[in-house]
């Protein structure tokens, strides 16, 4: 059997995670995946198994108002949860069955542990809001994790319509093709079809799917990253005076592209509430805490996890809506054949 090093484990980490993980979780979870991997024959599928398996505890836990267990319970049950994939990466043992498990089981521990923590307080206060935020707790957690895969799926087709948009122009320039006329019956015109710009288009850098020319306001960025700034940012309407300073594109947004570059650098997610951390907030930080904190808690965290949710979802939104990607394209009368 291999022996693996502590860089080897840091090698499988993702290239960006949420804050809680990187700071909180992975110290941990690294040097556990490092015994695990070196002195057992342990399957990524045997921990998330194990993680979903300590998850229940927590939701009993949480049930007979036992807060601080659950809490502990629920961190340990988060951390075997982030050895699985890292397992997986190290070993090369990852299976596609083990993505679904990995899947369902962080849903299953969430609903679990919102139950057990609302029904283990209502229990003892008969407060009625406990039951209201553990169904909040589900169905906000349920939604994001819905809406993450369909808005996937939008901008994955955006993007196949784009290419396909720039495959079926071709080259971009001018085409000295013009109509040799109509004909057919009642003005209906014949098959052949062609493709003709009003101008050519000579953009201040080359044209790519990345970088589409529209006349709104599209992403620069083809995905919802938080790298994605309006094209007007970097391609100036007019150049400078004789004599007047070049302004730099996105100078006012300096101060976040260096936060933005810093998170990079601790591989740290520029959305810094996501779902991770929502779970950390509701079943970690708010028991450790006490019981008065934990509707106040689980509420703000809740808000900040819709407020990011609606954000992307408006950025999806910008990203759908632009023009295709060729601006100014009339189509030519067909040639008849």
């Amino acid at each position: 059997m291999r022996a693996y090093s502590l860089d080897d484990v840091h090698a499988t980490r993702k290239r960006k995670d949420s804050w809680w993980t990187v700071f909180l979780v992975d110290p941990v979870a690294c040097r556990l995946t490092l015994l695990v991997a070196n002195h057992t024959s342990v399957t990524p599928n045997g921990l998330t198994r194990l993680s979903l398996i300590l998850g229940m505890c927590s939701a009993i836990c949480f049930a007979g108002g036992r807060l601080v267990a659950g809490a502990l319970l629920f961190y340990v049950s988060f951390a075997v949860d982030c050895m699985d994939g890292k397992i997986a990466r190290l070993k090369g043992t990852g299976t596609a069955f083990g993505l679904w498990l990995d899947y369902v089981g962080d849903r299953i521990r969430v609903v679990c542990c919102a139950s057990g923590l609302a029904s283990g307080q209502y229990a003892v206060t008969g407060d009625v809001s406990y039951i209201l935020l553990g169904a909040g707790v589900a169905v906000l957690d349920l939604f994001r994790y819905v809406n993450a895969p369909q808005m996937k799926r939008v901008r994955e087709t955006v993007k196949e319509n784009r290419l396909g948009h720039l495959a079926s122009v071709g080259p971009v320039g001018s085409v000295e093709q013009g109509a040799a006329g109509r004909s057919g019956q009642n003005g209906r015109a014949g098959d052949a079809e062609v493709v003709m710009l009003r101008e050519p288009i000579t953009p201040r850098e080359p044209l790519t799917p990345r970088e589409p020319i529209t006349p709104r306001e599209p992403l620069r960025d083809a995905g919802f990253g938080d790298e994605a700034v309006p094209l007007s940012a970097s391609m100036s309407a007019s150049p400078p005076a004789p004599g007047e300073p070049v302004r730099r594109a996105g100078r006012r947004s300096r101060l976040p592209r260096r936060v933005g570059r810093l998170l990079a650098r601790h591989r740290v997610r520029t959305h810094l509430i996501s779902g991770i951390e929502f779970h950390a907030a509701v079943f970690v930080v708010a028991p450790l805490i006490g019981t008065a904190a934990l509707v106040p808690v689980a509420v703000g965290a809740g808000a900040l996890l819709l407020l990011n949710e609606v954000f992307l979802i408006y950025r999806m939104w910008l990203f759908a809506r632009v023009a295709p990607v060729v601006p100014l394209v009339e189509k030519a009368p067909r040639v008849s054949v």
